[in-house]
């Protein structure tokens, strides 16, 4: 893939560096030149002094054949500008963007453009930790508001079926991995002692999932 990434901080370096060891081309959009010195030596990709929204910049950094846009500037309104740009003017396939107030989250649904949001994504990770301490959080969708979770099955629970813990809507069992080996959930699977459980949960229901587990 083309991905070409809009800002250049720590958080766009460190996305440059993962891309390239992944195999995919790069280019970085900055207005700031010393931003560039983010990035490590071995940079192989493409470097363009520009605003992220300027369409000669995005042009230059191979928007036209990209297969992917992130804009992670430290400006709500340059991501959000150059995300439409990216998606509806060059039609991009995948458009991702950061965001720092959440409470624009809902103007980014609209626009059916996924968001990442720092501010809440670290203060429900941190209140996860410190609320749920024994719940192994792997992923957050959307803002936070539904988290992947892993945790080894509880030894009590061994024998019973991964729908005895599905509350609709709020706790979905997905995937249960034993001796190494992934499979998805269905309503039949027993589950075994040893086995390590990735679960659905809203942010509001994971004290449920713990009496659920009883964790609590």
């Amino acid at each position: 893939m083309h991905v070409v990434i809009g800002g250049c901080g720590r958080v766009g370096s460190y996305l440059a560096y993962m891309l390239e060891r992944e195999g995919h081309t790069v280019a970085v959009i900055d207005k700031d030149p010393e931003a560039f010195e983010n990035l490590w030596e071995g940079f192989s990709g493409k470097k363009v002094k520009g605003v992220v929204f300027d369409r000669d910049a995005l042009i230059e950094a191979g928007i036209e054949r990209a297969d992917a846009f992130a804009s992670v500037t430290s400006g709500d309104n340059s991501n959000i500008v150059s995300a439409r740009l990216a998606k509806e003017y060059f039609h991009v396939p995948r458009v991702i963007t950061r965001i720092y107030d959440p409470r624009r989250a809902e103007i980014y649904r609209r626009l059916r453009i996924p968001t990442v949001a720092s501010v809440a994504w670290a203060g429900h990770r941190i209140l996860s930790y410190i609320s749920h301490g024994e719940l192994d959080s792997e992923f957050q969708f959307g803002s936070g508001e539904v988290d992947l979770l892993r945790l080894d099955l509880p030894l009590h629970l061994a024998g019973r079926k991964a729908a005895d813990l599905n509350v609709p809507g709020e706790v979905q069992v997905v995937t249960v991995v034993r001796e190494g080996s992934a499979r998805l959930a269905i309503p039949g699977t027993v589950l075994r002692e040893g086995d390590i459980l990735y679960v659905a949960v809203a942010k509001e229901s994971q004290s449920k999932l713990e009496r659920l587990l009883g964790l609590k």
